[in-house]
């Protein structure tokens, strides 16, 4: 998977922060969207209400759990950017259009999956280029995205375990960003594996199932 909000968001002061803000959280949104749209010709409406209510719900919740960030910092961003991509499958804010504009790429795997679906391709490339801008930003570090970010068939259970548990989409971000997710209990920050890790708790073993 091409990272395409990266090197828009990686030159913004105190990056984590801003995306914090309900203008700034918004513009980057409607700027991936964009890229989205310019590099796999889907265009997509917005509803800004239903991308408000995503956003103000997901502050909600990382603030609830923020003590935890101090644990284990990496982990901790990682998991606020699957908590946003919860919110933003929750309230589906963005709607594909039919029509399709300009060439259509040669990545043939991608295309696949954007064809699939884009809504959900939409949602997922803003957080992985979000904890990607973060990360490159105030670690120096590239995040890499895992091959199962190529598979159709992984899309395929993306959107089918989402329809039944919308928390699972961040197990499957942890997945592409080559992490170990947790299956069971995937909106809980003390469950997962790091925070266990570094807290002196072991491996958790409700991180074990898998789909």
């Amino acid at each position: 998977m091409k990272i395409l909000l990266k090197n828009e968001l990686v030159s913004v002061p105190d990056l984590r922060h801003r995306l914090r803000q309900l203008r700034w959280f918004r513009a980057s949104f409607r700027t991936n969207a964009k890229l989205v749209t310019e590099s796999y010709g889907v265009p997509f409406e917005i509803d800004e209400k239903k991308l408000t209510r995503a956003f103000l719900g997901w502050v909600e919740i990382i603030n609830a759990q923020k003590d935890y960030a101090g644990v284990d910092r990496k982990d901790f961003i990682v998991f606020a950017a699957g908590l946003v991509l919860c919110e933003l499958i929750r309230e589906q804010p963005a709607k594909a259009l039919p029509r399709r504009i300009g060439a259509r790429p040669a990545d043939t795997s991608m295309r696949e999956i954007v064809d699939f679906w884009p809504e959900g391709f939409l949602y997922t490339n803003f957080c992985i280029g979000a904890v990607a801008a973060v990360f490159q930003q105030e670690f120096g570090e590239t995040r890499s995205i895992d091959k199962c970010a190529d598979d159709l068939r992984t899309w395929w259970s993306y959107k089918e375990n989402i329809a039944e548990m919308p928390s699972y989409a961040i197990a499957f971000l942890d997945k592409f960003l080559g992490q170990e997710p947790n299956w069971l209990v995937p909106d809980i920050v003390s469950a997962r594996a790091a925070i266990r890790k570094a807290l002196g708790e072991g491996r958790p073993s409700e991180a074990l199932g898998g789909l």
